[in-house]
This record gives C-alpha cells, sequence and structure tokens, in this order.
C-alpha cells in the first residue's frame, strides 16, 4: 500500500494534500501533478511511501527537472511506483542503446545468451544492472528547506512528519492524514 502527499509552498506558507497516485504512469505525469497544485511555480514536494519498505521525494520547481531521492533504490525498484523513480536515477531505460545493440546479438554470443563473467556468476549482485539497497537521489534535495543531507540519511519509513517537521509544514500535513 502505498502513502503519497504534495506539500505545496505559498507566500504564506506550505499547503498539504494527499494524493492520488491512479494515473501516473512516469516521472512526467508525477511532475505534472506537481505542478498543478504550485502556486506562481513555487516549490512542491511530493512524498511517496510504500508501508515500511521504501520512500521516496520528487522536488519540483517551476518547469525545472525533478530533483528526486530514494531511501532504498532496491526496495523502490521492485514496486511500480518506486520503479518509476529508481528508472530515473539510475539511467535504467529498456529503450537504451545498449539493449538494442544486446538484442541484435552483437555481444558475441550465440542465440543472444547474455554474456556472463566468471565473478558474476559466483555473486549474482554484480551484475551491472544491479541497484543498490541504499539511498539513491539528491541527497540535498531538501537542505535549503531545513533538512540537511545527513539527517535525510538517517530518516526510516514514516519519515513524511519529520520532512514536514523540518520544512514547518508538520501542523498542515496533519490536517491531511
Amino acid at each position: 500500500m502505498y502513502f503519497a502527499a504534495l506539500l505545496a509552498r505559498t507566500e504564506d506558507g506550505w499547503e498539504a494534500s494527499d494524493t492520488e497516485l491512479d494515473d501516473v504512469e512516469t516521472l512526467s505525469d508525477l511532475a505534472e501533478l506537481a505542478r498543478e497544485a504550485s502556486v506562481d511555480e513555487d516549490t512542491v514536494v511530493v512524498y511517496i511511501e510504500q508501508e515500511d519498505a521504501w520512500f521516496g521525494i520528487v522536488r519540483i520547481e517551476g518547469e525545472d527537472d525533478p530533483r528526486i531521492f530514494v531511501s532504498d533504490a532496491a526496495a523502490a525498484a521492485r514496486s511500480s511506483y518506486g520503479e518509476i523513480l529508481t528508472k530515473e536515477l539510475l539511467g535504467k531505460d529498456g529503450d537504451d542503446d545498449a539493449d538494442e545493440l544486446d538484442a541484435l546479438d552483437l555481444d558475441g554470443t550465440e542465440d543472444g545468451e547474455p554474456l556472463e563473467l566468471e565473478e558474476e556468476k559466483d555473486d549474482p549482485g554484480t551484475t551491472a544492472d544491479a541497484v543498490p539497497a541504499a539511498p539513491v537521489g539528491d541527497r540535498l534535495i531538501l537542505a535549503d528547506l531545513g533538512l540537511s543531507e545527513s539527517s535525510l540519511l538517517t530518516l526510516e519509513t514514516d519519515a513524511l512528519a519529520e520532512i514536514a517537521d523540518a520544512l514547518g509544514a508538520a501542523e498542515v500535513l496533519e490536517t491531511v492524514r
């Protein structure tokens, strides 16, 4: 189960709302959802959490590219919304040139079999497609808003309350929770 919240900064402070992710299939969809909540292209912070497995933060400012942080990339990559974030962060895109070349059997193997090195056979965690079971993304995503890199890295799941407190949005968040 997912929980998602939007925190939009206005000239009067922060406005909070929970949000439905049903129509979100890409990072662009998520960014558009956040921009719709923005007043005068101010900062919007999207918080997504899946039970006790991982949380992600997406920060949108105007038309700038989204800034992203995920607490545990491996856990997030196994979920639909987390996969959207980790693909963006780790550059894993099924349409990239390397995948197209592999499909053409240009790697020197027969019948399209994957090329494996001896070390990879012994340790499946060493493949090029491995997703780290660690935080990934912009660790300074909220530093200018009051949550330092070290504080962000020590947050556990259900971190939204601590993030909202650091941003000065704890009271408005409680109204939507």
